[in-house]
């Protein structure tokens, strides 16, 4: 517990108190400090000052005395070059680290940040693109601390808190964290943030990215690690006053690709010629070995039509040795949780593109892409925001054939 503090120590006991709390005490300490100048007295407001500092460095000491002792996975690239990444954000105020599909970035990189002892005057605040990636990732870094969600490690979606008093990391999606600049502009409740995947460069990242660069000066406490797959990440430097680049080797093992046409030109019979199409792809991979199958699909409605379809075209062995399961946002999170705990049968997952990017789906061998997604669209003209759907894009067609690369040949 920290000692009673004298009048000349409270300059420098603000280093220990939580940064949620820093800027308004060295407001009060400044106007105490021209009072003193002026002649004024500062006996009401001095007592009080002394005992809100020695309320915050508590509370400050009781995180630092639960501050996790992380554990790492050493077979992941990005662990080598842990003593590399410390030093870099313990240097610079933004690290950009560049690592491809598989090299543990996501999960690692807040686990450096605690044994940097990030986390214990603010939060380390984690962003993901989609609700099921922060939660699944929360799940997943609270296992490797050995902690239960809601303590060390915490997670906040639309619709659900799961955050402690004493968590350190706090997973969220990047909405969430652009929401909360609207009650807390200088986001006082963290000391580190990562931005996970910022090369996929939707509204609410590229919102965060330029209000971080205008938020950083005032910050100057504030640690910032932006993550990117992406092959140019000098343009996230540039736009940080060329903040240091560390790039991670991948993991991701040899994938062979395949491609099956559909076989009819009749427009009208497109969906029935999609649905037999899966079910070719299917029995094709089930020849090939064991290993779970992942179905990239773009929407709700299909992956149920889909689904539909393979119970009935596979009636005989989806009740025996195949599951078939979905994956898409608006999922509970209990049937989300069962696509990560895979059981002795072989398993079907039809998922849309949430799928794509963040924590590796276990035991997946082969992938079934059928190239499209909803991509959201906003008509200018009729300022509507839409979801049609469209051919994905080449970044995304490799970033879902690397699914099936991450724990072996796929």
């Amino acid at each position: 517990m920290p000692q009673p503090l004298a009048l000349d120590d409270l300059a420098s006991a603000l280093d220990t108190v939580m940064s949620a709390d820093r800027a308004a005490l060295q407001a009060r300490l400044a106007g105490l400090q021209r009072r003193m100048k002026n002649g004024q007295p500062i006996d009401r407001g001095l007592p009080a000052l002394v005992a809100d500092i020695e309320k915050s460095r508590a509370r400050h000491a009781q995180r630092a005395e639960r501050l996790p002792k992380p554990e790492y996975l050493l077979d992941l690239p990005v662990v080598a070059r842990r003593e590399d990444i410390k030093a870099a954000i313990a240097k610079h105020q933004v690290v950009i680290v560049c690592g491809e599909t598989g090299s543990g970035k996501t999960t690692q990189l807040p686990k450096i940040c605690l044994e940097l002892g990030r986390g214990v005057a603010g939060l380390i605040g984690h962003t993901q693109p989609r609700r099921i990636a922060a939660r699944s990732l929360a799940a997943r870094i609270a296992e490797e601390l050995h902690s239960a969600i809601g303590q060390a490690v915490g997670f906040k979606v639309r619709f659900s808190d799961h955050v402690g008093e004493f968590t350190h990391i706090k997973v969220m999606t990047d909405g969430i964290l652009l929401a909360e600049t609207q009650g807390d502009p200088d986001l006082l409740a963290y000391d580190t943030l990562i931005i996970d995947e910022a090369h996929e460069r939707s509204l609410n990242v590229d919102f965060l990215l330029g209000y971080l660069a205008r938020l950083l000066p005032r910050r100057p406490d504030l640690k910032v690690i932006i993550t990117s797959a992406t092959i140019d990440p000098q343009r996230f430097s540039k736009h940080f006053d060329n903040a240091p680049i560390i790039e991670v080797s991948g993991r991701t093992y040899p994938v062979e690709i395949r491609y099956r046409p559909l076989l009819t030109e009749d427009e009208d019979e497109q969906d029935r010629d999609r649905g037999q199409a899966l079910l070719a792809a299917v029995d094709e991979l089930a020849h090939e070995g064991p290993g779970d199958m992942l179905v990239f699909l773009p929407g709700e409605r299909e992956i149920r039509e889909a689904g539909e379809f393979l119970e009935r075209s596979l009636a005989g062995r989806v009740a025996r040795d195949t599951e078939i399961l979905p994956l898409y946002a608006r999922l509970s999170s209990a049937e989300q949780r069962r696509v990560f705990h895979p059981g002795p049968r072989r398993r079907i997952i039809l998922a849309t593109n949430v799928a794509e990017t963040s924590l590796t789906v276990p035991r997946i061998r082969f992938v079934i892409d059928s190239g499209l997604a909803r991509i959201s669209r906003y008509g200018h003209r009729s300022r509507i925001q839409r979801l049609p759907i469209e051919p994905i894009s080449q970044a995304s067609a490799n970033q879902r054939a690397g699914r099936c690369g991450r724990l072996g040949p796929g």
